[in-house]
């Protein structure tokens, strides 16, 4: 099904990388124990899922090397084999134990290359920073190594706070290279991002933020109402405590309300209320071709003044650092 949806593409930082406003996650693809990949829903869901993002438009896939352990790689690697025309990869290097810091780079990355079965990365990312394992410094030395051999085009970090982006920044820029993102968690009921300085940062230096989680794993889409959570170890994350779904029952009502007279459901409209704020590129899972099509139609959606301000009033109390 191809979606009637907005062409626009926006440009990460000052990076030459061009992508769709709203991008995919693909965390869940092959993720048995947190996901419950092959027994909530199968590979072919996944394979539509991945069709129905292609056919809406959208050009951007996210994944990493511990996204069920290589194995979210290895999939998106067979389906942008089979259809990966004017689609762009992005993953990401993690400071595991037992790594060598930044020396660890290029073999990991090497690795990412095999599992996806590309010659180069449209974005890599450092998954989060660990001073203690590797100085930022050294992180984005590796980095600007790799898209000097070739195997990188735009870098890019994630989980970093404001300080940490700004020596990275920095670290870059004496290497000619631009940063081209910082990957965060930000959602309406998760606006640790205005508090905290990183989209204020994210502004000033022309980065990209790319928010992960915009629908916090289905309860801003009203899929988990107070008192069931998920089933498995999602369930003991802070979100799907009892009094956060209660609070997030009363978002999911107002957006509900919205959306009805336009046709959408909450889930579009809390997608639409950040692809609504400047420079910021939301990463919606997709483990379905429904997930998918409902993700993709949240870039017709244009909310005006009075239902921005009403969202952003029902959700200020989640803007804490």
């Amino acid at each position: 099904m191809t979606l009637p949806l907005d062409n626009r593409r926006v440009r990460l930082g000052r990076s030459a990388l061009s992508v769709a406003p709203l991008a995919v996650g693909t965390w869940a693809w092959g993720e048995r124990k947190y996901w419950g990949y092959e027994r909530e829903f199968t590979s072919r869901d996944v394979v539509d899922a991945f069709v129905a993002s292609a056919d809406a438009g959208l050009t951007l896939f996210d994944t990493a090397e511990v996204y069920g352990h290589g194995e979210s790689e290895k999939i998106l690697g067979f389906l942008l084999r089979k259809r990966g025309e004017g689609l762009r990869v992005a993953t990401k290097f993690a400071l595991l134990p037992g790594r060598d810091g930044a020396r660890a780079l290029p073999r990991a990355l090497d690795l990412s290359l095999k599992r996806l079965g590309v010659p180069r990365v449209d974005l890599y990312q450092i998954h989060w920073p660990d001073t203690a394992m590797a100085s930022i410094d050294a992180l984005m030395d590796a980095l600007a190594d790799a898209v000097d051999a070739g195997k990188v085009g735009a870098v890019g970090v994630s989980n970093f706070t404001a300080t940490e982006m700004r020596a990275a920044h920095a670290a870059l820029a004496r290497r000619g290279i631009p940063l081209a993102s910082n990957q965060v968690h930000y959602s309406l009921i998760h606006r640790a991002p205005e508090a905290d300085g990183v989209l204020d940062a994210c502004r000033e230096l022309d980065v990209a933020l790319l928010a992960y989680s915009p629908l916090e794993q289905g309860i801003l889409g009203g899929k988990y109402p107070p008192g069931k959570p998920p089933e498995g170890p999602r369930a003991r994350l802070p979100s799907f405590a009892a009094e956060n779904l209660a609070a997030a029952g009363e978002v999911v009502a107002l957006l509900g309300s919205l959306g009805e007279t336009r046709g959408n459901g909450p889930d579009q409209l809390a997608l639409a209320w950040l692809l609504a704020q400047p420079g910021v590129v939301p990463i919606a899972g997709a483990k379905t071709a429904a997930q998918a099509e409902r993700n993709a139609g949240a870039l017709a959606i244009t909310l005006d003044p009075e239902e921005i301000a009403a969202i952003d009033r029902a959700t200020t109390r989640w803007k804490t650092a």
